[in-house]
């Protein structure tokens, strides 16, 4: 539930105004992330996870559809379990409650992109505009790919065009998110889609192709990052979950039973597991070939070649899943270490190494509520 270093945290770090929150609030479970900066560096003071199957009346680690009564009672009983001593907080918003899209225009004057983009928006909102709300970023040319690739073939890059990042939200996500902030006090908030929050955190400065592959809980998010930008994103609609529930239905058992045996046996085979590692890796096979899909379709659009994998997500742990991945794409992958972007006392350092892919989210909300000071 809560964080159990609370009082250890309480001892080291006293509280300062400049601290702030990372509050990710996913389907299954609420994390919370407590920073301050000092001396220019972001310092860990606490962090807590609190799962909402008992909020929904149903067993833990179940994903949950819970209105914003229900979220902000859980978010109360979190931060006081964990010891928080702000309310200077950034949320996240599902990446399901959101659109991300690309769209070429054909001009490079900012002017005209601010006019243009909304119009050139309708064309892809299934719902009237009135119920959305549309940013975008421009996207900078690669100048130093000497050509760029559609369908394979090099195309003309020298086009008097733009290609801009499309993002819209559901107002009822970013009105949720409004009910839950003024129910549980929160200060000077902010709604960041969760996509924005894991690139903060995980990833570190380079220009290669990267995609960062999110293990939820009922849904995997992979994201192709290149040069800091976002290129791709996808969603694949099974996640975590979907193998407890294989395991629970292939042996006849409860959810928290099946739950406990894959986090003991993961994907791993053994002489004892009486097939259930076959049952597991049929969702994880399945997740993977859809990211296989993902990557070769990045290629024959640019050309690239994805440099690296991160794994992030609180299903990234599942034993096996590493080593699954890295004979299914054969590139580098590795289990994302967002806590290495905080200081904190050097005897936590095995805990939040096994514990930090869950909180990949919360943490790039706080460095990006720290910015902000």
């Amino acid at each position: 539930m809560g964080n159990p270093l609370q009082n250890i945290f309480s001892s080291f770090f006293a509280p300062k105004e400049s601290s702030v929150l990372g509050v990710d609030i996913g389907p299954s479970s609420i994390k919370v992330v407590q920073l301050k900066k000092k001396g220019g560096k972001a310092i860990l003071e606490t962090y807590g996870e609190l799962v909402l199957g008992p909020y929904a009346g149903t067993e833990s680690g179940r994903s949950t559809t819970l209105g914003a009564d229900k979220l902000s009672e859980a978010l109360k009983d979190l931060l006081k379990e964990s010891n928080t001593t702000t309310l200077d907080a950034g949320m996240s918003i599902p990446i399901g409650s959101s659109m991300i899209t690309f769209i070429k225009l054909p001009t490079t004057d900012e002017r005209q992109l601010a006019e243009m983009v909304p119009i050139e928006a309708r064309k892809y909102i299934p719902v009237a505009i009135s119920e959305v709300s549309i940013d975008y970023w421009p996207i900078p040319k690669d100048e130093t790919t000497v050509s760029e690739f559609q369908n394979g073939e090099k195309v003309d890059t020298n086009k008097k065009e733009t290609e801009v990042l499309l993002v819209v939200i559901h107002n009822d996500a970013i009105n949720k998110n409004k009910e839950i902030q003024k129910a549980v006090g929160l200060t000077n908030p902010f709604s960041e889609i969760e996509i924005f929050s894991c690139m903060r955190s995980v990833l570190d400065p380079g220009i290669a192709p990267q995609i960062i592959i999110d293990f939820g809980s009922s849904s995997t998010k992979a994201f192709i990052v290149e040069r800091g930008v976002l290129r791709s994103s996808h969603i694949i609609n099974r996640g975590s979950q979907d193998i407890t529930l294989s395991i629970s239905k292939a042996m006849s058992i409860s959810f928290d039973e099946a739950e406990k045996i894959k986090r003991t046996n993961g994907i791993l085979s053994s002489t004892k597991d009486n097939g259930i590692s076959e049952v597991s890796s049929a969702t994880v096979d399945y997740i993977l070939a859809e990211i296989g899909r993902v990557i070769m379709g990045y290629y024959k659009k640019s050309g690239k070649r994805i440099d690296k994998i991160l794994l992030t997500g609180g299903g990234s742990l599942l034993k096996g899943l590493k080593e699954r991945a890295s004979l299914a794409f054969e590139t580098p992958v590795e289990i994302a270490d967002p806590f290495s972007k905080v200081e904190y006392p050097a005897f936590l350092e095995d805990v939040l190494k096994n514990t930090g892919p869950e909180f990949s989210v919360a943490i790039g909300l706080a460095i990006r509520k720290l910015q902000e000071i």
